[in-house]
């Protein structure tokens, strides 16, 4: 078991700045995304934002990285906006790095919204590799829609989880109307995001918000070890897969769904990870897919 914790261990690279609010490491086919401000539990600040969606596009064009893992330092995965800036009326994720305002006027939020948070939901909506965080604490408000836009979820068994908005006197901002509903069903996603209310971790798995509960203390490994899993399966097969049940969600017609995958099943059946996983089943081995 050792050796494999080792092997799943991340390093940093050379020029990762270890104070910075967002950090990304690499290692092997696995990306790593580290929510990294936790004085603050995780509250949003446009230097995390930036790197954020930095890393995300970095991890698509990467053709060595087949996972995505996302997950928080400290107590918490994410307070969502930074309720210190609002009050300081510098809106949801505080000043830019010139000291400018992003919470003057409700144009200026908006932008702040469409122009910096919005990218990571949209550049998720684009990628075909895998995403799956891990939760720790608690997620409220936008930090729960960071962790709603991912593919799976992994929850600590003392996990919180909040829509948090309304309390606050918001709306869901960053995708949540959009993400909840397709979790949990409408009537739930209203119930969620009209109170506000507290779900444990295991009321979250029940109503399919999270897929997994483990113990707190092995968060960070269950997590690793679920991408490691996913990370040595044919990769494009994995890709087209999140592709054609996301494609199959935004439509009701079943013949455009199975046009698409006729297509992706003709595609991965030329490839050499086709041959390679029916010789491993024909010799009872362990196959080893490259993406080719």
């Amino acid at each position: 078991m050792m050796g494999r914790r080792e092997c799943l261990k991340f390093v940093k690279t050379p020029q990762e700045d270890k104070n910075s609010h967002l950090l990304y490491q690499k290692d092997g086919s696995i990306a790593r995304i580290i929510l990294n401000r936790p004085e603050k539990y995780n509250a949003f600040s446009l230097p995390m934002i930036r790197k954020w969606a930095e890393a995300l596009q970095d991890a698509q064009e990467d053709q060595s990285i087949r996972v995505i893992v996302l997950t928080a330092n400290g107590k918490a995965f994410s307070a969502g906006g930074d309720t210190e800036a609002m009050l300081a009326g510098k809106g949801f994720v505080g000043c830019d790095d010139q000291g400018e305002s992003w919470g003057d006027k409700a144009i200026d939020r908006k932008r702040a919204l469409t122009n910096h948070i919005h990218k990571i939901a949209l550049t998720l909506d684009l990628m075909d590799k895998p995403v799956i965080c891990g939760i720790n604490g608690i997620a409220i408000g936008a930090g729960l829609d960071m962790a709603l836009m991912c593919d799976i979820r992994v929850a600590a068994d003392d996990a919180q989880l909040s829509a948090g908005y309304v309390k606050a006197g918001l709306v869901p901002g960053d995708g949540g109307v959009f993400y909840l509903p397709r979790l949990v069903g409408v009537a739930k996603a209203l119930e969620i995001l009209w109170t506000g209310d507290f779900i444990s971790a295991y009321e979250a798995e029940k109503m399919g918000m999270v897929n997994k509960v483990v113990p707190a203390a092995e968060l960070e490994q269950a997590t690793l070890e679920m991408a490691k899993k996913i990370a040595e399966s044919p990769p494009v097969c994995v890709q087209m897969i999140k592709r054609a049940v996301y494609s199959a969600q935004r439509t009701n017609d079943l013949r455009t769904a199975l046009d698409l995958i006729s297509s992706q099943m003709a595609i991965v059946s030329e490839m050499s990870d086709h041959k390679e996983g029916l010789n491993a089943l024909k010799e009872k081995r362990k196959p080893v897919f490259t993406g080719h």
